[in-house]
């Protein structure tokens, strides 16, 4: 299912390069003369710093290296295309060198002028001595090793654009005599690829790329088939596939996430606007424009109002596949399937679930990388838990209840750190009312987005009492460094009977530094008011009672921050 979706969007798009073909970033282009010699020496990058990219062209597509040789046709890196020492051994890059000359060879005698000028420069025997006067380019050349190409002078175009080596290309690749068999893809009978192209672009896997179906160990394979034949699939689908979805995980790609370890491409069974939109749903906003997630998410609540997501387009098929890297191969974390119109009521929801009073200059919405990381260690991205991106992620575009781990992240957290931010509380509040949505239980209401006076869980009314009292603490001693957060609020949110007790007697100390009678007795009342059917306190609470405790606290806090803002206007 998975291969076939992605030969239908590849089939869709027809800039995407056709079979034998890929685009690729050339950073160095050697200009030659008729006669094979070099005119000059031309680096194709642009832009600055993370920004500088390399020019891409449309050259044949790349062989897979392992320990043997192999070379592209045309283009190569110094070692194989000018058969110059770099890093291998002398002996080992003059045979390189001589296989990149053998497939230009192999075209046979086309008449290109500038297939011909290759080959004259190719038979000079020190290329190196005619490139050297080129100075600081040749010099970069040879240190970054980056892939070089040829171009005839007074050409635009590179000596590959040539309609005379393309079509060589494509008739090589239909040559008869090759291995057929049912492609699982298509279904239909056609020459099978032994080796499929690498998968680039996965956080985490081998630079030089990955395969989501190999079989590279006799233990892998069945009846006596090697590699490709293990599950064959023609050399068109193969080609197809893979080309999709390497485009989709390109770097400059828009519909591809990455969040910790897992990297998401979605896309539609035809050209929708909300393939176009996913990304800045979930993606972080760029620096130059920090609103674009949150006016993302704006139009898509309107789109329930309109209905923009439920008509015309709303049927079409959504695909969103989830990749993490598994050693030499692509493992997938998660495959979803479902239509416009159902993920987006999804994304929907889930941003719904997140929605809790704050202040001024809070926002609605958060990028999942804000969420996740909000739970790491030192706020670092590395230290997100592992696996916990891509179970998030499945749980958001699935609609399910979020993993259980998010939520232990997120209480840990603030233990740890004493700090019950914004994102956090939507992290918590989202997290649970999941849970009691899909528990089918009528028994406990979800929790609201602003204060819950009759809230009568004992987790949620120990928070707002827990806030009450460093408000009080705050209130009679003006500038303290240190409150009872800072001090208590791991045992109170944990154990609250080792603690509570102590608190109480220490807030009737706070009580009678208080000047003004009347803020002594609205505080009294408010407590009175939140422990109305406490018996006890209870000697701990369960991980969803302290999530609830966490919400409680800012909750009141929020509630306190909302009239002194009146009070002030």
């Amino acid at each position: 299912m998975i291969l076939q979706a992605l030969k239908q969007y590849y089939d869709r798009k027809p800039e995407l390069p056709r079979l034998g073909f890929e685009e690729k970033e050339i950073p160095y282009i050697i200009v030659l003369d008729r006669e094979g010699r070099p005119a000059s020496l031309n680096q194709t990058y642009e832009g600055s710093g993370k920004a500088r990219r390399a020019k891409r062209y449309l050259v044949p597509q790349a062989v897979k290296k392992t320990s043997g040789i192999a070379s592209n046709l045309l283009w190569e890196n110094p070692e194989y295309a000018l058969g110059v020492k770099i890093k291998g051994k002398k002996a080992r890059i003059a045979e390189q060198h001589e296989f990149f000359k053998k497939r230009i060879a192999d075209l046979g005698d086309l008449k290109d002028d500038g297939l011909a000028a290759v080959k004259k420069f190719l038979a000079e025997k020190d290329k190196a001595s005619l490139l050297e006067p080129f100075g600081e380019t040749w010099k970069q050349l040879l240190e970054e090793g980056g892939n070089l190409t040829f171009q005839l002078a007074g050409e635009t175009g590179i000596v590959l654009d040539s309609p005379l080596i393309k079509d060589a290309i494509r008739s090589a690749l239909s040559e008869e005599g090759q291995e057929k068999s049912i492609c699982l893809v298509t279904g239909e009978r056609e020459p099978m690829e032994r080796l499929h192209s690498s998968i680039k672009g996965v956080w985490g896997a081998q630079s030089s790329g990955a395969n989501i179906l190999s079989f590279n160990l006799d233990a892998f394979n069945s009846y006596g088939k090697a590699q490709g034949a293990n599950a064959p699939v023609g050399k068109s689908s193969a080609f197809a596939y893979t080309t999709a979805l390497n485009h989709l995980l390109d770097k400059d790609s828009k519909q591809r996430i990455q969040v910790g370890d897992a990297s998401t491409v979605f896309w539609s069974e035809k050209t929708t606007e909300f393939e176009q939109k996913l990304a800045d749903f979930f993606g972080e906003p760029p620096k130059d424009d920090p609103d674009r997630n949150t006016r993302a998410v704006e139009s898509l609540f309107r789109s329930a109002e309109t209905g923009a997501f439920s008509e015309g387009e709303g049927n079409t098929r959504f695909y969103v596949l989830g990749l993490a890297p598994n050693a030499s191969r692509i493992s997938v974390r998660f495959w979803i399937v479902d239509t416009v119109s159902g993920m987006a009521g999804k994304i929907r929801q889930h941003f719904e679930d997140l929605r809790i009073a704050h202040g001024q200059k809070g926002k609605d919405s958060f990028s999942l990388f804000r969420l996740l990381v909000s739970t790491a260690s030192q706020g670092k991205a590395e230290n997100i838990p592992p696996n916990l991106a891509g179970d998030t992620m499945r749980s958001i575009l699935a609609g399910l209840p979020y993993p259980a781990t998010l939520l232990q992240a997120a209480i840990r957290r603030i233990i740890a750190e004493h700090d019950i931010s914004h994102v956090r509380a939507a992290l918590i509040k989202a997290c649970l009312n999941r849970s009691i949505r899909y528990s089918n239980s009528n028994k406990e209401k979800e929790i609201t987005v602003n204060l819950d006076p009759s809230s009568t869980n004992i987790g949620y009314r120990l928070g707002r009492l827990f806030a009450v009292l460093e408000k009080i603490q705050e209130e009679a001693n003006p500038g303290i460094n240190a409150t009872i957060r800072d001090r208590f609020y791991g045992a109170a949110s944990g154990a609250p009977v080792t603690v509570f007790g102590n608190l109480m007697r220490l807030k009737n100390h706070h009580l009678s530094k208080l000047e003004n009678a009347g803020r002594r007795i609205n505080f009294e009342k408010m407590i009175g008011e939140i422990l109305s059917g406490v018996d006890d306190f209870p000697p701990h609470l369960i991980l969803a009672d302290q999530g609830r405790f966490a919400i409680g606290y800012y909750h009141q806090k929020q509630e306190f921050y909302i009239k002194k803002l009146d009070k002030s206007e």
